[in-house]
């Protein structure tokens, strides 16, 4: 197979101007890429626009595009929160410009990932790979309780831990609002807004975490009631740097 054909697309969403690009293929299952945070469609690094060379170079459309107020897409950026009406224009543009789509794979990291699980059915999306699920808060600098925890456990049996408390290396004002955090941190009004988006989901919805990013503990901590289909990335990477074949296979595996 030749390499992909790629246009850009703008498209309307409340009254904005958005921009796409389509990575064209001739196969019927589209793969759409949601950006998470405030990282353009390219992504970190150009990792979205290499994941979509790949996957369209195997037969599968892909588009990806900015939500109001990010990269090359005009509009106010009110974040992750109010990016469903960005999701339903970019999902209906996709099948327009793509007619022989006939089902939809949404992709997305961190709250990406979450805009995907609570917004992905309403704009027509027919299965999700969720990867990192963000459950936290946008204002909140600090890990999730889960991450504090296991990083804690994992050091303060450490003889070096000790040592550098000791000489001062340890910043105690951000030590102290750690275990602030870790012994009063309720859970998240979001957690269980977006577990219960995913479990609505039911087989429709693949998980992939990176094990030792603080964002995958605490999505891991909050779900571990849940029987959801995850797979896991041995890496400390929010965008699993240097483990591209993993991300690629997890959303290839949705496609069956």
């Amino acid at each position: 197979m030749g390499p992909a054909m790629r246009r850009l697309i703008a498209f309307a969403c409340e009254g904005a101007s958005l921009l796409g690009t389509l990575d064209e293929a001739t196969g019927s299952t589209g793969i759409l890429i949601v950006s998470g945070g405030n990282e353009p469609r390219m992504g970190a690094h150009r990792g979205m626009t290499m994941l979509a060379i790949r996957l369209a170079a195997q037969g599968h459309p892909v588009f990806r595009y900015d939500r109001r107020g990010i990269g090359d897409s005009d509009g106010a950026n009110g974040g992750w929160q109010s990016a469903a009406p960005d999701l339903a224009a970019a999902a209906a543009i996709f099948r327009a410009a793509a007619p022989q789509v006939t089902r939809l794979i949404g992709f997305g990291n961190c709250d990406a990932a979450t805009t995907l699980a609570l917004y992905g059915r309403a704009a027509g999306i027919d299965r999700v790979v969720l990867a990192n699920p963000w459950l936290g808060k946008d204002d909140d600098a600090l890990p999730p309780a889960a991450a504090i925890r296991r990083h804690y456990a994992q050091r303060l049996f450490a003889p070096a831990t000790w040592w550098r408390l000791a000489r001062g290396d340890i910043d105690r004002t951000r030590l102290r609002a750690g275990l602030v955090k870790l012994w009063r941190s309720p859970t998240p009004p979001l957690s269980d807004r977006v577990m219960r988006a995913i479990a609505g989901w039911g087989t429709d919805a693949s998980i992939l975490l990176a094990e030792g990013d603080a964002t995958a503990i605490g999505f891991q901590a909050a779900a571990r009631r849940h029987r959801f289909a995850t797979g896991y990335v041995a890496t400390a990477s929010h965008s699993f740097a240097g483990h591209r074949q993993a991300v690629d296979a997890a959303i290839l595996a949705a496609l069956d």
